[in-house]
C-alpha cells in the first residue's frame, strides 16, 4: 500500500496507465465531451484541461478538483496519520 499518493480506483486500469492526464483524457473522451465543453462544465478555462490532459505539473489544486467533478471522479487520501486516526490512535490537532 502506498502512502502520500492520491490513488484512483478505476475499471480501466488494466487497459491504460493511470497517470492524471490520461484519466482524464479517458473520462472525457467516454462522456463525449471536448475539452472547450468539459471546461465550461467544470467553469475553468479550455486551456486548463489541455493543460492537465498534457501532463502540466503547475494546475492549481483547487482548479483540478473541479475538473474532476465534472467528469465524476472521485479520489481518496491515504497516509498513516490518517489510518491511525480512523482507528483512534492519532494524537495531536485533527485535520481542519
Amino acid at each position: 500500500m502506498k502512502y502520500g499518493v492520491v490513488q484512483l480506483f478505476l475499471p480501466f486500469k488494466r487497459y491504460m496507465n493511470t497517470d492524471l492526464h490520461n484519466v482524464v483524457k479517458y473520462h472525457r473522451r467516454l462522456s463525449g465531451l471536448s475539452q472547450a465543453q468539459l471546461a465550461k462544465l467544470a467553469g475553468v478555462g479550455k486551456t486548463v484541461i489541455f493543460d492537465i490532459e498534457h501532463g502540466k505539473e503547475s494546475v492549481q489544486f483547487d482548479t483540478l478538483k473541479k475538473v474532476l467533478a465534472a467528469l465524476n471522479i472521485k479520489f481518496t487520501w491515504q497516509s498513516p496519520v490518517l489510518d491511525r486516526s480512523e482507528k483512534g490512535q492519532a494524537k495531536g490537532p485533527s485535520p481542519s
